[in-house]
């Protein structure tokens, strides 16, 4: 399941146009549950944009909705994806770790400074 989470996530967040979208949606998610047009005001994204994100989400087995599809009910990140979510923050920078992020930094900088 890990190996086809990072797959799906790598699919979904970095491999399509709506990406930045969804891993906006995903963190908020991470927080707490919202209802749709909660999600719309919170980001500042149209609702029906929100509702399409959403509803592939869910398809993905990414967030559920533990009341149900009842008007307004809220979304929730899936509890296997909760469990992982360092996945979708590896996902948004580019598949490098804190550790490995700070180095390529530093590493960057001095070869900025070498020049």
């Amino acid at each position: 399941m890990h190996d086809g989470l990072r797959s799906l996530l790598w699919y979904l967040l970095a491999g399509t146009r709506g990406g930045p979208n969804r891993v906006r949606l995903l963190e908020r998610l991470y927080d707490r549950p919202y209802n749709a047009h909660q999600l719309a005001e919170a980001l500042g994204m149209d609702y029906r944009t929100v509702r399409h994100h959403l509803r592939l989400l869910e398809k993905n087995r990414l967030i559920v909705r533990p009341i149900g599809a009842a008007y307004a009910s809220p979304y929730e990140l899936a509890p296997n994806l909760r469990y992982r979510f360092e996945l979708v923050l590896e996902v948004r920078d580019g598949g490098l770790r804190p550790a490995q992020r700070a180095r390529a930094a530093s590493d960057s900088l001095g070869g900025v400074a070498a020049r």
